[in-house]
């Protein structure tokens, strides 16, 4: 048993802890129950769960959000247009976020999947400065997918370095 100034007060029988939880007007609270012999702490109860709450809140805050975000070519889609896209995944890479990118097929487009791989290897090898290519590229329907994964620590914010 913990007493209620975190000393170690030893094995006690339940009585006599309730005992001492009840002279300290606190609670008793069994913060181990799998060991042997169960351990057992007088505090307060409230106090304890509010801190563990804000405990919980502190590092749930500190977790950083990997946001996935995609872009979307056609094969027909002409190198101007997909340096564009390009550019905007190479700031979404930078700022520590995962992108997709899918190549869509319509109608007969599917019988030439291979230009649409060549595609995405090109976007990969333009972007393996500051990427690597975590899913690599897969059918999923009428599209082909490929996952990038930034290389390193995010940039916080830059100044518009382009």
């Amino acid at each position: 048993m913990i007493g209620p100034n975190n000393e170690n007060i030893g094995v006690v029988s339940i009585e006599e802890a309730r005992r001492i939880a009840r002279d300290a007007e606190l609670d008793l609270v069994e913060v181990a129950p799998n060991s042997e012999p169960p351990v057992c702490r007088v505090l307060d109860f409230g106090k304890f769960l509010y801190e563990r709450t804000k405990k919980d809140r502190d590092a749930k805050k500190a977790q950083t959000k990997i946001e996935v975000k995609e872009i979307r070519l056609r094969p027909k889609t002409n190198i101007h247009h997909r340096s564009f896209k390009v550019r905007d995944a190479r700031r979404w890479l930078e700022e520590g976020n995962k992108v997709k990118v899918r190549i869509r097929f319509k109608g007969r487009e599917i019988d030439y999947v291979e230009l649409g791989l060549t595609d995405l290897k090109e976007v990969a090898e333009e972007l393996s400065d500051i990427a690597t290519v975590e899913q690599a590229p897969a059918m999923e329907g009428k599209s082909v997918l490929m996952v990038l994964s930034p290389v390193g620590k995010p940039k916080k914010s830059s100044g518009g370095s382009d």
